[in-house]
C-alpha cells in the first residue's frame, strides 16, 4: 500500500493533526509507503488569489519541515517507508523561481508532485479549486467552460513540458481538478478529448500520474481525480498510476482508495 500524495501540519489551509498521527494511522491501515507532500511556499512575486494568502507553506517553515521528516523517517524505519516531498504549483511565468526553489531543496526530496491549481484570465489569477464562487467568476472572466477548461489542460501541458531544473517532479498531481465543481458547472463535451490528448504528453515526458481518491468526497464531484475511465486509458498506455489520498487530515488517509483497482497502481518505488 503505497500513498504519494499527503498533506501535514505545515498546511495552513489543512488541520494541525501531527505527524505522528498521520504515520500511526498509516501503518494501522496497512500502508507500506507514504509520501508526504506539502504544498510548496509560492513564488514571492507571485500573489496568491485566495483570500486567506494560505496556499502554500510558508518558506520560512521549510527546514523545519524537512527536520521533522528526516528524524521520523529514522524513527520509523522499521515500520514503514516515509519519503519527504512536496506539492509543487506550475504557475505559467514563474518556471525560474520555481526551479530555483526545487534546485535549493531537491537534494533533501525522495518524491513530489507537480500541480496546477491557478489559472490566469483576462482580469485576474484564479485557483480554480478554492471555492464555487471563485470557479465562477473564472468561468466568466474566460467566456464559458470550453475556455475554462481548454486554460487548465494547456497549463498541464505546459508543466509537464516545463523546464524545471533537475528536482522537477516527477508525477502530476490530480489531472481533472478542474472537475471539482461538475456538478455546479458542467464540463464541456469532448473534455475527455482534451485529458487524452494530455496523457499522451504525460507518455512522451515519462511522468507519473496521481490516482488521487479525494474527488470522491468533494459534494460536486463525487469522483476520483481522473476518473475512472481516463485511468484505465492511462494504465493501458503504460502510464505509471500512483495512488493518492491528498489527505489533509488524518480521517483522509487511504480516502477513495476502495473505488480504485488497485492493479493499475504502481507500487514500485
Amino acid at each position: 500500500m503505497r500513498d504519494g500524495h499527503i498533506h501535514t501540519p505545515y498546511c495552513p489551509h489543512g488541520t494541525a493533526d501531527s505527524f505522528k498521527s498521520y504515520i500511526e494511522k498509516a501503518i494501522s491501515i496497512g500502508y507500506d509507503t507514504m509520501t508526504f507532500t506539502e504544498h510548496a511556499p509560492l513564488p514571492t512575486s507571485f500573489v496568491d488569489p485566495v483570500p486567506e494568502k494560505d496556499s502554500g507553506m510558508a518558506l520560512a517553515e521549510v527546514e523545519s519541515y524537512l527536520s521533522d521528516i528526516n528524524r521520523l523517517q529514522k524513527e520509523y524505519k522499521d515500520d514503514i517507508s516515509i519519503q519527504a516531498g512536496f506539492e509543487v504549483d506550475y504557475i505559467e511565468g514563474y518556471e525560474r523561481e520555481t526551479e530555483t526553489f526545487l534546485n535549493r531543496y531537491g537534494p533533501e526530496l525522495d518524491d513530489s508532485i507537480l500541480s496546477v491549481h491557478f489559472i490566469k484570465g483576462n482580469s485576474q489569477w484564479y485557483c480554480i479549486d478554492y471555492s464555487p464562487d471563485m470557479y465562477e467568476e473564472a468561468f466568466h472572466d474566460l467566456g464559458g467552460s470550453n475556455h475554462l477548461y481548454q486554460a487548465y489542460f494547456n497549463n498541464l501541458r505546459k508543466s509537464a513540458e516545463a523546464d524545471l531544473g533537475a528536482y522537477k517532479p516527477s508525477r502530476i498531481g490530480h489531472m481533472t481538478l478542474i472537475r471539482k465543481f461538475k456538478d455546479l458547472y458542467p464540463s464541456p463535451p469532448g473534455w475527455e478529448v482534451r485529458a487524452e490528448q494530455f496523457l499522451k504528453v504525460l507518455k512522451d515526458q515519462g511522468m507519473e500520474l496521481d490516482y488521487n481518491g479525494a474527488g470522491l468526497q468533494k459534494p460536486h464531484c463525487k469522483e476520483t481525480y481522473p476518473p475512472k475511465s481516463i485511468a484505465d486509458q492511462a494504465s493501458s498506455m503504460g502510464l505509471p498510476l500512483v495512488y493518492g489520498s491528498d489527505a489533509h487530515a488524518v480521517s483522509g488517509l487511504k480516502q477513495g482508495f476502495s473505488e480504485i483497482d488497485p492493479r493499475i497502481l504502481s507500487f514500485n518505488r
